[in-house]
């Protein structure tokens, strides 16, 4: 078993075995196989009085979920969060903002968008993310429209459909997490997607799949049936 970050919050990062540490990991495995928690670990080397690195990683992720183009007084919340840090976790943002943006990738199948928002199974409560296509069914956004708790999440249609009207989107994917590993759509998940189903045909956007994920796997409705 690993020692990982988003496994123990109370775990200092000096108990972690060697191996088992972000950084070491990373140069074992490649980068892409830390959490978005481990990342941000990272990024702040050390936690804080009365903070260990791994409670300031999961608050500055938490910071992230709700408001991506977090700002420096944004982070300036985070208790036990001091300048040097916040300053090094914006000129990350701003780096990736500038220099890696969304690519264009074709999202045919449901494996495809679930490369995209896989890493959101790492969350503690349900993230609802909505995935933009064009009409060439390229990604062009990927856009976290509610947060919930640890089995529900309450999503309204404005906040599914905004970033795909912005974009000039055709079609959608929805997608949210299920914490608890269990992909059965729950009787909420099926009522959620037929109204955002019929909301969408309203809008002329279509509704092409709704995707619930875990780490490990994920449930396609429309390839079940259930869309």
């Amino acid at each position: 078993m690993k020692y990982q970050i988003k496994q123990n919050n109370s775990l200092n990062i000096h108990e972690i075995p060697l191996d088992s540490r972000p950084r070491e990991r990373m140069k074992t495995n490649g980068v892409s196989s830390l959490s978005d928690e481990e990342l941000v670990a990272v990024l702040l080397g050390s936690g804080s009085k009365g903070n260990n690195v791994a409670i300031l990683a999961r608050n500055v992720i938490d910071v992230l979920d709700k408001k991506p183009n977090a700002t420096y007084e944004d982070l300036l919340r985070i208790k036990g969060l001091g300048p040097a840090k916040i300053s090094l976790i914006c000129s990350a943002l701003e780096i990736g903002r500038r220099r890696i943006p969304l690519k264009k990738r074709q999202v045919i199948e449901p494996k495809d968008a679930y490369k995209l928002v896989c890493h959101y199974s790492t969350r503690k409560q349900e993230q609802f993310v909505v995935i933009s296509v064009n009409s060439a069914y390229e990604a062009i956004s990927v856009d976290v429209a509610s947060m919930g708790t640890v089995n529900q999440c309450m999503v309204h249609p404005r906040e599914v459909f905004a970033p795909a009207i912005s974009k000039s989107a055709i079609a959608v994917i929805l997608t949210h997490n299920h914490p608890t590993g269990n992909l059965t759509p729950s009787n909420n998940d099926l009522m959620i997607t037929k109204r955002l189903k019929q909301c969408g045909e309203i809008l002329g956007i279509r509704v092409i799949d709704h995707i619930i994920f875990s780490e490990d796997n994920f449930h396609s409705m429309e390839d079940e049936g259930e869309l």
